[in-house]
């Protein structure tokens, strides 16, 4: 069975967050995931820790054995950052995307599907 990410976008939480807006949309994940049928296609996911905590790394040169630069934060800023994802286990496209409209990041923010290349199936 074909799988897809549902790369979850959104605003960038602050310091100043309302915690009881983060307490209704985890509400809204956890409903997604346990209550909402979606665990029958959940293969994996997670949450990701804000861009203030990412490091970016680029090596020059292009090819292994450059030189490797490690910066703070994340490699282009953008409003909506990528704050976690989800692995569906889907029998085609139009299913996944039946599924990403009922994760809780679509109503805040986008979803971006994407199939995943089974490595498995490389020669």
């Amino acid at each position: 069975m074909p799988r897809y990410a549902a790369l979850i976008y959104g605003a960038e939480p602050s310091g100043e967050s309302d915690p009881e807006l983060w307490g209704k949309i985890m509400a809204e994940y956890m409903h997604f995931g346990e209550v909402g049928g979606a665990a029958g296609v959940i293969g994996g996911g997670e949450a990701l820790h804000p861009t203030t905590m990412a490091t970016t790394v680029h090596v020059t040169g292009g090819a292994k054995g450059g030189d490797v630069i490690a910066t703070d934060g994340p490699f282009a800023e953008t409003k909506e950052v990528l704050g976690g994802f989800y692995l569906l286990d889907c029998k085609d496209l139009d299913e996944a995307l039946s599924w990403a409209a009922q994760i809780p990041g679509a109503w805040y923010g986008r979803v971006e599907v994407r199939p995943v290349i089974d490595m498995s199936e490389m020669g």
